[in-house]
Parts: C-alpha cells; sequence; structure tokens
C-alpha cells in the first residue's frame, strides 16, 4: 500500500477514472494494527486496484470532509467522488473487509 504525503496528491489520485482505494489509519490505532496482519492477502486478491494509505492525524481536514470518524476505514473514490466507505465498526475481520470489497467492486 503506497503512502499519501500530501493534500494534493489525495485529490489527485481520487480523481482518477478507475476506483481507488484509501484505507485511513492512525499509528496509535489497535485495530489498525490487527487490520494490517490480514490485509496483504486482501490486496494480492484485489492487486488490479490501486491501494494507498493516508494517516488520519496528518489530515485531519480530509478525515472529517469525507466522514472518517473511525479508523481504520477503506474508502472507495471514482472520478473524485466518494463511491463506497468500510466504516472501523465493520472492518474488524477479514470476511468483513471481502465482503465490502465484494459488494462495491464485484
Amino acid at each position: 500500500m503506497k503512502a499519501i504525503t500530501s493534500v494534493e496528491q489525495f485529490e489527485q489520485l481520487i480523481s482518477s477514472e478507475k476506483e481507488i482505494l484509501i484505507k485511513f489509519y492512525a499509528n496509535w490505532c489497535p485495530d489498525c494494527t490487527r487490520m494490517n496482519m490480514f490485509i496483504g492477502d486482501i490486496l494480492e486478491e484485489y492487486s488490479q486496484y490501486e491501494w494507498f494509505e493516508i494517516n488520519r492525524d496528518e489530515f485531519p481536514e480530509l478525515a472529517e470532509k469525507y466522514q472518517v470518524m473511525g479508523i481504520p476505514s477503506i474508502l472507495i473514490f471514482k472520478n473524485g467522488e466518494k463511491t463506497a466507505h468500510l466504516h472501523s465498526a465493520n472492518a474488524k475481520t477479514p470476511e468483513e473487509v471481502r465482503d465490502f470489497l465484494k459488494e462495491h467492486l464485484g
């Protein structure tokens, strides 16, 4: 997963015509650490998509703009619009993440 390091980079990425997946996380977040333990296999299964991660604490204005209240959250963007949002409460297991991706990416 590639890191997003600026608001400009974020805005450029989400304006893509193809789906872009972005994980919002924070270094202090135990659920983020847990997700990191299983996300690798999911990244391989969905390797046709571009995955990025952004530290919510470094970009609170983006977290607020896209209603990221809990972390980790996975958001899908296309053409500058948020098309799907996996909230942290539903991102605890690999199955929950896979179900979300199947529903929104096919």
